[in-house]
């Protein structure tokens, strides 16, 4: 069904698989709740403006009843999926820097987007410039489950 401006709308949601967006946070930084609930906002904030400069002028809008878009555009650009289908987010936890980084490279090397956040260290850390977290861009389970399902929820 073509709407107003000509763009075919959603006729019906995904349901052959699942979008989401992950956030992995470190746990042991000891951050208190306003920080880590900063970080994780950063990081989804930035892991969205990622995806959606990957669509091409045109291929969705926002309208009243929220995000629109032909349904093969929802296939090949999850983004629009994901804002069409309520921004599903899980936020699980690791320990260490380092095996925040080998997640996060593991996700890339699947073809998924993340956007790693280092804070500055202004208000805790001690002045030290210190990564606390990522968010994936929003992708399907498919590609997620296989890094992340093993991580304990936060």
């Amino acid at each position: 069904m073509k709407g107003q401006d000509g763009m075919e709308e959603i006729t019906q949601e995904r349901t052959d698989e699942d979008i989401k967006m992950m956030i992995v946070m470190r746990r042991d930084l000891g951050m208190r709740k306003g920080k880590i609930a900063a970080q994780a906002g950063h990081a989804c904030v930035e892991a969205v403006l990622h995806a959606i400069r990957k669509v091409p002028e045109g291929k969705w809008k926002e309208t009243e009843e929220g995000w629109t878009a032909a349904n093969e555009d929802l296939e090949t650009y999850p983004v629009l999926s994901w804002l069409h289908e309520g921004q599903k987010k899980v936020c699980v936890y690791t320990d260490g820097e380092e095996k925040l980084m080998m997640l996060a490279k593991e996700l890339e090397e699947r073809g998924v987007a993340c956007s790693v956040i280092r804070d500055a260290g202004h208000t805790e850390f001690h002045g030290k410039p210190t990564i606390t977290c990522f968010a994936t861009e929003p992708a399907p389970a498919s590609k997620l489950d296989p890094v992340t399902s093993a991580l304990p929820l936060f």
